[in-house]
């Protein structure tokens, strides 16, 4: 418990200041939207972005002049920041140790590295869940002037339980890029890496069918906010798939944690 609170304290500041950022991007977008909501003609603008552009970004699927439209669009910030924010929490759990020179202390105390492991995770995992709630309370908030109904409040509960499971997948992500490293001070920028790179991967499996395939390699694609609002589902093969990579890296995790050496 006590493992459990420090690294809580440890990532407080930085649990801040992703929520200033969230924040003041929500305020941001709802400004914006005040321009599109129940007014048509701003569709007209859409038509001089790219197609390409707009095939990668899914922006077909939604009517910007809705809430939910809105919503739609704004999950994919609201999904990349949260890959982020939690695969940083995640490295960070083992990395901040072995920076600071305090792995030694850490690993002679009188618990298994499963739990000292264990409770970094949990610590993490509450970090990430509470920026969703950070992130839904400040949504709900922000879009109160506009007088939401039942069906735009439950597509947001589906937008924030498939932001936490993208947060999860990252945050395990995080711990095994941790485990296996023997560079501390580049497992931040080696999870951002690849977060980007998977999200870039989702861009590109939009712009065409033949790149379709794609999609299974990239959690960002797995909860698709057209499917969520549309069919108000997540396809199984998703949720497996998922369930798959936590599983892996979580596992891959406590093995390469309990055998590897103090790097410093």
């Amino acid at each position: 418990m006590n493992i459990y609170l420090r690294e809580l304290r440890a990532n407080l500041k930085s649990l801040i200041i992703w929520s200033v950022i969230i924040i003041l991007l929500v305020v941001i977008a709802v400004t914006k939207f005040a321009a599109y909501a129940d007014n048509p003609e701003m569709l007209a603008i859409l038509d001089a972005y790219p197609k390409a552009l707009l095939d990668a970004l899914n922006m077909h699927a939604f009517n910007l002049t809705t809430l939910n439209g809105f919503l739609g669009v704004m999950f994919l910030y609201y999904a990349l920041m949260g890959a982020i924010a939690a695969g940083l929490w995640g490295s960070g759990a083992l990395a901040r140790e072995e920076r600071n020179k305090t792995i030694e202390f850490a690993l002679a105390l009188p618990i298994t590295r499963t739990r000292f492991l264990t409770a970094k995770a949990l610590a993490a995992l509450t970090l990430s869940a509470l920026f969703v709630l950070i992130t839904w309370m400040t949504t709900l908030v922000a879009i109160q002037s506009y007088q939401p109904d039942e069906s735009v409040y439950a597509f947001l509960a589906r937008e924030m339980m498939a932001m936490f499971a993208i947060e999860v997948i990252f945050l395990a992500i995080g711990l095994l890029v941790a485990s296996v490293s023997k560079r501390p001070k580049r497992t931040g920028a080696m999870v951002t890496g690849v977060i980007l790179t998977l999200y870039y991967v989702s861009m590109i499996a939009g712009l065409h069918e033949k790149l379709d395939f794609l999609k299974y390699l990239s959690p960002f694609k797995y909860f698709d906010a057209a499917k969520l609002l549309h069919e108000g589902r997540v396809d199984p093969v998703y949720w497996a798939l998922t369930a798959g990579i936590v599983v892996c890296s979580l596992v891959g995790a406590y093995w390469a944690f309990h055998r590897r050496d103090i790097f410093v």
